[in-house]
């Protein structure tokens, strides 16, 4: 079996951590909006912990292959490509323009960091 690229690895893992980042921080508003905020606090920690359980791996593997700043960038992006439906499918959101801005922006931000 042969194993994926590092950058591969590292978007993949990086996209279902933010699933579950999303969920955690996101979540609690649409199914535990009338419990006590402790609660919701405690549910999302224990979401987030598969999060880091994804997440630190992954870029530990993407540093391998990228700087600290092209990781955080891929990250955001990641975040807002994870968001986007979330926002429209799971919590009902519709679709405005200000989410194609913000991935435009982050287009040029991505540009702008791995550029060398």
């Amino acid at each position: 079996m042969t194993s994926l690229p590092p950058v591969v690895t590292t978007v993949l893992l990086l996209s279902a951590s933010n699933v579950f980042m999303t969920f955690a921080w996101y979540g609690h508003l649409k199914h535990l909006n009338t419990a006590p905020w402790w609660i919701a606090a405690l549910i999302a920690w224990g979401i987030a912990l598969f999060e880091y359980l994804l997440q630190v791996p992954a870029n530990r593997i993407g540093y391998t292959v990228m700087n600290l700043g092209q990781l955080k960038i891929l990250q955001e992006v990641i975040t807002l490509a994870v968001f986007v439906p979330f926002a429209i499918f799971y919590m009902g959101q519709e679709l405005r323009m200000n989410y194609l801005y913000a991935g435009l922006c982050l287009l040029g931000a991505v540009y702008f960091i791995f550029k060398t």
